[in-house]
């Protein structure tokens, strides 16, 4: 990892398999700005390892721990390909989605999708596990 200190955040370069953060973790202060390449969000469900999603340039990852007050992370990142990017403070987070709402609406968009997808997979793992269903009977 190369850490770059710039104001208000630090840049970081991660090589292709490199775990930014680990489900379980207790969160650092602070989120993730992708600024170039790609970062896998995998899952564990049951004994695999699920892909949630895979986050590319522009978008925010890390962000929920900042806003349950501390809470393990909940997925694990990987660095899918070499990947550059911007750490944003707890703090200055905080001050954007306080002064800024179309910011805070685009955040509150964001993370229900994520937790829209995340249902959807559980789901589909739940209706896996249980196998096809039972045929009717008269």
């Amino acid at each position: 990892m190369t850490t770059t200190n710039r104001k208000p955040g630090s840049v970081q370069t991660r090589t292709a398999g490199e775990v930014i953060f680990r489900e379980g973790d207790v969160p650092r202060d602070e989120a993730f700005l992708v600024h170039a390449g790609r970062v896998d969000v995998k899952k564990k469900v049951g004994d695999e390892e699920r892909l949630l999603r895979t986050f590319v340039k522009g978008e925010l990852l890390g962000e929920l721990g900042l806003f349950t007050g501390g809470s393990p992370r909940s997925a694990t990142a990987v660095a899918a390909e070499p990947v550059t990017l911007v750490v944003i403070p707890a703090k200055r987070l905080d001050y954007l989605v306080r002064t800024n709402p179309a910011l805070a609406m685009a955040i509150i968009r964001d993370l229900s999708a994520k937790l829209r997808a995340t249902n959807l997979l559980l789901a589909a793992e739940g209706e896996r596990r249980a196998g096809p269903p039972a045929p009717l009977t008269s």
